[in-house]
């Protein structure tokens, strides 16, 4: 692999000193890609130049913005053979995986250049004669987006399109796990024409991140932050936002439960929490953790559903055979399961499928008759091994559902559609489908969760609200009395 560069004011670049980083294949260890392991002083460099692009990007015409927005959704998309080599090399995903994120980054990408001209405000009516008050949305500033690696491509754009689209200019920090993915969503910006330093990228080792962060979060220039990971080191960013005022946007963790309720359409049920489970092995932050299906149907429920989950190809997805389940990220996540497995098996759970992993390579596992004492009840696993638990009817199932300190996805299943819906409006979390899946995505839907999940939103109109401020501006028309 030829080593990447980063991308500061237009321009490849080295790490100071010419330093690099390696990451290598989850599955056999092979080098995946060499990145620049940034330092502080690079990463400043990085900032320095939004800095500097952002009066005339925040001056360009809406129109504009949109013309290059829309050229960066067909240049992503014409790398789509790249996308589909970088990701399997370096974070296991399969190639399905790949061409859906490449599809829906696209589509955001094109979503953001129809925001350009809903970047709008108001006229508001003011008690002072002849007073023309007006709330104005105008463009922040320099935005820190970071973005993981497990919809890395998904994830990388949401973290620049929406922020771009109002004004703002953008240093993206790419995840240490797929350095060359996210790469090459930078480069799609460049071919696209988009003005130097308006799209700055940066990349940097493991050990150097939080140094790497806190100084770019410090730097005055800089006025909103974006992160999606995990709820732990989003937590770090927050207070580090906090103590320099700076307002961020925060897509963490979640618990997903998938209800299902006695009166649902049990094949429907089993399509969605298949796809919800074990989509990119269930490394989605919207991915079902806990299936909470009501005792009268479960037996039915769970002989279908296991069935199903048999039945899925798992595989290296370097390979020639299309697999649903490739490698998962790290051998981390297979020790995480693998201690889940254990302690739930230990504590009478019943193993209905799949089980402990040797390799990346993790197979589809369900855990039926779980129990709030076993520790996959409360803890993300963040990979293809899912907690069934049974319950009594609606009222233990909301309490289930609830019963975790995350909210971001959830989702019922039940043919009587008003029901259901009283069952979604008191789940805690940010977004909830009604006989559909947790893992469900959309460009222009608001999008972040409640609790530790996180709060702001991405998507539409509510990421203009997150990438501007709101600026009150009155022109007095009329000659203004004063009582002195």
């Amino acid at each position: 692999m030829s080593d990447l560069s980063m991308l500061i004011d237009g321009q490849a670049a080295t790490a100071e000193g010419g330093a690099t980083f390696e990451r290598r294949n989850p599955l056999d260890g092979s080098l995946a890609s060499r990145a620049p392991a940034a330092t502080v002083a690079d990463a400043l460099r990085a900032t320095e130049a939004a800095a500097r692009a952002f009066p005339a990007w925040s001056r360009t015409g809406p129109n504009e913005r949109r013309a290059l927005l829309l050229k960066a959704a067909d240049a992503l998309e014409a790398r789509l053979p790249d996308f589909t080599a970088a990701l399997p090399r370096e974070t296991g995903a399969t190639a399905m995986w790949a061409g859906f994120n490449v599809h829906l980054a696209a589509g955001m990408l094109r979503e953001a250049a129809a925001l350009t001209t809903q970047v709008a405000g108001e006229v508001i009516p003011s008690d002072v004669p002849g007073s023309l008050a007006m709330g104005l949305r105008q463009p922040a500033g320099v935005v820190l987006g970071i973005a993981p690696w497990n919809a890395p491509v998904i994830l990388g754009v949401r973290a620049l399109a929406t922020p771009l689209a109002c004004g703002n200019t953008v240093v993206f920090k790419g995840s240490e796990l797929c350095p060359h993915t996210h790469r090459l969503i930078a480069q799609a910006f460049i071919d696209a024409g988009f003005p130097a330093g308006v799209v700055n990228y940066i990349t940097n080792a493991p050990a150097d991140a939080e140094a790497v962060v806190n100084a770019v979060i410090a730097h005055p220039a800089v006025r909103r932050v974006n992160f999606t990971g995990s709820t732990r080191v989003g937590t770090l960013i927050a207070v580090q936002c906090a103590q320099h005022l700076k307002p961020v946007v925060l897509e963490l963790g979640g618990k997903a439960p998938l209800l299902v309720l006695d009166d649902a359409d049990l094949d429907a049920a089993v399509n969605g929490a298949a796809f919800g489970c074990f989509a990119n092995s269930g490394q989605i932050c919207m991915s079902t953790e806990r299936l909470v299906v009501d005792q009268a149907i479960a037996d039915t429920f769970v002989q279908k559903f296991a069935a199903k989950a048999r039945a899925l190809p798992l595989g290296d997805p370097r390979g020639s055979e299309p697999v649903v389940l490739g490698s998962v990220v790290d051998m981390k996540t297979v020790a995480h399961c693998n201690a889940l497995i254990d302690d739930a098996l230990a504590k009478g759970a019943t193993l209905l499928c799949g089980g402990k992993a040797e390799t990346t390579l993790m197979p589809a596992t369900l855990l039926d008759h779980v129990t709030p004492e076993m520790r996959i009840y409360a803890e993300e696993t963040f990979g293809p091994v899912k907690a069934i638990v049974r319950v009594n009817g609606v009222e233990e199932a909301i309490a289930c559902a609830n019963d975790n300190p995350y909210g971001l996805s959830s989702a019922v299943f039940s043919r009587d559609t008003a029901r259901a819906l009283q069952v979604a409006q008191r789940i805690e979390s940010g977004i909830c489908h009604i006989n559909g899946p947790t893992v469900h995505d959309e460009a222009q839907m608001p999008f972040g969760g409640v609790k530790g999940s996180g709060w702001g939103r991405f998507g539409g109109k509510a990421g203009i609200a997150e990438f501007t401020d709101l600026r009150w501006v009155t022109v007095q028309t009329g000659e203004r009395h004063y009582p002195f």
